[in-house]
């Protein structure tokens, strides 16, 4: 349970494999019981290291709604069940198992290959790469690095297609404060705090900030056309039609709400609090907006707009507060992109690589903050599968969790290997 930290337990458990297997690794910690594990395979220096980077902290669980223990990695029908199993300890246990067939299968590399299991990504990112990027640069110093953040998505049980994050949304947090005349709740109040902040909530809930797509988004939504079905594919090609976008954006919106949130900066109520007891107008209500920027967001006019929107002068506006940085998106024209599109074509021929925008946030920005290509991935799953993501009975495919191994070792071997690697056998189906 490395739920409310902990995460010094998990790199124990990882350091004695490696030590098992003669690598070295340390375990590094800016908080007691916070630690972040590195180790690194030497290759001829020839080329820039790449690193292979999950983190070991996961969000917590309301263990009453679990039909398993969320905590006991039990395998039913094919899955593992456990909180972590799809973000992030399936990183963890993948990367960890291609460093370990490098090693094992003493592959040639001109490229050093780190391999670090991260603290703290859910809530403290100080922790971990944080601490990692300000205090110990030069372990995880790379030029390419993977993580997560991706899909590979089935469909109909076969894999549609190969999502590989290339950049990612920018988070920022607004308040909405709406203050009136606290008094007797049989007596209405046209200034009701609640009241106020409702209407203010209600409009900034339905409100869609203007499609911005970007050169990664362009290219996954040109991508996603030419292998979608003909009603799907018209959507997608309509999307940069003057005549056609307005109605494209509405059906994506009703039919993919997370393709929806990757045309645009998104804002989502998430918290609204007030009042303190049911016969007792409060004198003050206040939400919460977890905005997601597209990458070069305006956010100063973002918020004048919607101040416009709310229009209402019983409600203030805070923020936005700070999060991970913006970043320019990693590039798909490198040898790590190429390699993986290079792999999709080996194992799953029917397929395609898109480059995607993560709407959500991950370790990945301080790296590309840093100059490195990041990319995140993830092991094959439905979309259904992955919407378990920090939900209850979270589950991965254990066969997609053999096919993920030998897709990232394929990628890797072909970025970081000298030529002619060994391979590995075919993945069970």
């Amino acid at each position: 349970d490395t739920s409310r930290g902990n995460e010094t337990q998990v790199a124990r458990y990882i350091k004695e494999i490696l030590d098992r297997e003669g690598i070295e690794s340390e375990i590094l910690e800016l908080a007691p019981g916070r630690g972040n594990l590195v180790a690194r395979l030497r290759g001829n220096g020839t080329k820039r290291p790449v690193l292979l980077m999950a983190h070991t902290d996961v969000v917590g669980v309301e263990r009453d709604k679990w039909s398993v223990d969320p905590f006991g990695g039990g395998v039913k029908d094919g899955y593992l069940y456990g909180r972590g199993a799809l973000d992030n300890k399936d990183n963890v246990a993948v990367y960890l198992e291609v460093f370990l067939l490098l090693h094992r299968l003493r592959v040639p590399l001109e490229r050093d290959v780190i391999y670090l299991a991260q603290a703290g990504e859910e809530s403290a990112s100080h922790l971990g790469i944080g601490f990692m990027v300000a205090q110990h640069w030069d372990k995880i110093d790379c030029e390419f690095a993977l993580d997560e953040g991706g899909c590979i998505r089935l469909r109909d049980g076969r894999v549609y297609y190969v999502g590989v994050s290339a950049t990612e949304k920018v988070p920022r947090g607004i308040r909405l404060i709406a203050r009136g005349t606290s008094g007797h709740g049989s007596v209405p109040l046209p200034d009701n705090a609640i009241t106020h902040l409702a209407a203010a909530v209600a409009k900034v809930g339905t409100y869609q900030m203007p499609m911005r797509l970007n050169e990664t988004t362009r290219v996954f939504f040109e991508r996603l056309a030419a292998i979608s079905p003909p009603d799907e594919r018209d959507l997608y090609e309509a999307l940069e039609d003057p005549a056609r976008s307005a109605a494209a954006q509405e059906k994506i919106r009703a039919m993919n709400p997370r393709h929806d949130s990757m045309l645009r900066t998104s804002i989502s109520p998430t918290i609204i609090q007030g009042g303190f007891q049911s016969n007792v107008i409060p004198a003050q209500a206040e939400a919460r907006l977890d905005i997601r920027a597209v990458p070069g967001e305006d956010i100063p006019a973002m918020v004048a707009a919607l101040r416009r929107l709310i229009d209402d002068p019983a409600v203030e506006m805070v923020g936005p507060s700070g999060g991970r940085p913006g970043t320019r998106p990693s590039g798909i024209d490198t040898d790590m992109f190429r390699a993986l599109e290079a792999a999709q074509r080996k194992l799953f021929p029917e397929a395609a690589t898109l480059p995607l925008m993560l709407t959500g946030a991950t370790d990945m920005a301080p790296l590309r903050a840093r100059g490195v290509h990041a990319y995140g991935l993830d092991p094959p799953a439905s979309s259904e599968e992955s919407a378990g993501v920090h939900g209850n009975d979270e589950r991965i495919s254990v066969a997609g969790v053999r096919q993920f191994v030998q897709f990232v070792y394929e990628a890797v071997t072909a970025v970081a290997a000298a030529p002619n690697p060994p391979g590995l056998p075919a993945a069970s189906p």
